[in-house]
This record gives C-alpha cells, structure tokens and sequence, in this order.
C-alpha cells in the first residue's frame, strides 16, 4: 500500500477491515526504514509509555493507523486497577489517538505488584462483577469503549459457572466494551478443554467483535502431551487459517492482526503472514459481494 493511501485510510477513529501487526522492539528500524504494506499496526501500550519507543511510536502514527493493547491492567484483578498506571494509559491514548483499545480478560497483579503474566479467573457472577467495575473504570478513564480479549487457558476452576464465550457477551451486555476475537485463543483453549470452537464463536457477539488476532501455537511435552501452549513463535498453523475462515463466515470481516512475541522473524516473515490474512479478508469480502448481488 503506497504512503498516500495509508494516510488516506488513517483518519482518526476505527481501523478499516485490513491486515496488520504487532510491531515489536526488533522490528521499529526496519518498519520505518522501509514502510511495509501493512493495514495498521498494535503495540502493547506499556512499552510505549515513556522514552525512545513512544517516539519511534509516534513516527509510526504519522501514516499508519495503531492500536493499543495493554496487557498490564489485570482487568480480572479484585483489588481494582491501579489509579497510576491507568492515568499513563490515558495520556498515552490522548497522545497517539488510536483506532482501538484494548486488554485482556485475565488478571496479573496483586497488593501493586505485577507478575508479568496473564493469569486466568474463575467465571463466576463474582468474578463477572469485579471485571465489569475494572472495564467501566478503564472506560470512564479512558474517554470510549475498550475491547476486550478472549484468553487460552490451561486450566478450568471447578467451580465456574458461566462458559466463557457467554461470559464475555456479558461483559459486553453490562459494559457497553467491545472484543476481540483471538481465533489462536480459542483453537487453543478448545483443544485443550475439549470445546468446539465454531459453537464458542456462533455465541459471541458478533457486532461487538472489533478485532481479530491470529498468531502461532506450539504443542506441550512430557507430561503435558496433548496440551496446546500460545507460544507466539511461530507462523500460524493451518488448522487455526481455517477457523479464522469460520469466523470471518460467522462474523464478517474486521481489522485482523498477527501476533508474533518470541522467536521473532524477519520483518518480511511477519508481513507475508499479514499478507495471508489480508488475501482472505478479501476473498470473503468478495464472495459475500457476489452473494449480495445474486
């Protein structure tokens, strides 16, 4: 996509319906050097906070449109979220304008200290309560909706009561806060807990869902055979191309982001895969044409 195009695609509210990536540390030389074709572009907000990152940030901002995505909010956590980190979230958000916000549906910090992870939480009326006090917090905060991301799980709690995928169709009930679709999660958690998949997405919310992510898996050992981790080292597996495919026939297409956190590629790696789902948000975007004009 030439650099007039994307500027004309920018603007300053949502992100088109298009391919992007998630722009990591090792790739901001070769991103500015050589301005890929890529829809958008995601960060994780925390890196971006302060120093040299927020300015290469917002060269990027320049001619792309970005996404924020926090990963240290602990929307799941019971002690609420944390006043100060929120307020740099916010400024953070004034200054770059993104396209979308967003956080997890997991919690990763107690008594102020942050445990670098993104840990799972009971689905209870309990649990659903606290996540929804955080969300509308972050919201009041922040100035407009967040979207909220399905996690994968390793682990059930006996003792949950809601299914997850109708968990977060409460939250978007009891919110007003929109999602994301992360089809990696999903084929994930699915395998891992015995779910099917396609029936997790037929119960979201579709017109909740503001974005999709897709990004690679790696299988478990030992002991734990059998078990899928969401490693993010890896290219996307084939079977997870094919459920992205239900959901953009479920759901229709949306702004579709590759995630890829260790094992880090070359730049044109990451791109050619943008490019893959690029190919089929617009192969569906076709055939539903044609099937209007039929």
């Amino acid at each position: 996509m030439a650099g007039a195009d994307r500027a004309a695609r920018r603007g300053d509210g949502p992100i088109p319906a298009s391919a992007g990536i998630g722009l990591r540390f090792p790739h901001h030389a070769a991103f500015l050097q050589t301005r890929p074709a890529v829809g958008w572009v995601e960060v994780h907000s925390e890196n971006y906070l302060s120093g040299p990152a927020l300015a290469v940030l917002e060269a990027v901002r320049a001619t792309y449109p970005v996404s924020l995505h926090s990963v240290g909010l602990s929307l799941g956590g019971a002690a609420g979220l944390d006043r100060r980190h929120l307020a740099r979230l916010a400024e953070l958000t004034v200054r770059i304008e993104p396209g979308l916000v967003s956080e997890h549906l997991a919690w990763g910090a107690v008594d102020h200290a942050f445990l670098a992870d993104l840990l799972p939480l009971p689905l209870t009326e309990e649990s659903m309560a606290v996540v929804c006090r955080n969300i509308a917090q972050a919201q009041d905060a922040l100035g407009r909706s967040i979207l909220v991301e399905n996690p994968s799980t390793y682990l059930q709690f006996r003792h949950s009561t809601i299914p997850e995928s109708e968990f977060l169709a409460a939250l978007v009930a009891r919110t007003g806060c929109g999602l994301i679709c992360d089809v990696n999660n999903i084929f994930v958690s699915a395998n891992n807990h015995g779910w099917d998949p396609e029936a997790y997405l037929a119960a979201l919310p579709a017109a909740a869902i503001g974005e999709f992510h897709l990004a690679g898996h790696s299988a478990a050992g030992g002991d734990a055979t059998g078990l899928l981790l969401d490693t993010h080292d890896r290219a996307v597996a084939p079977a997870v191309w094919s459920l992205f495919e239900t959901a953009l026939r479920l759901i229709g297409p949306r702004p579709t982001l590759i995630e890829w956190d260790a094992a880090i590629p070359a730049l044109p790696v990451l791109t050619a895969e943008s490019a893959g789902a690029e190919r089929r948000l617009t192969r569906y975007t076709a055939e539903a044409g044609d099937v209007r004009a039929a």
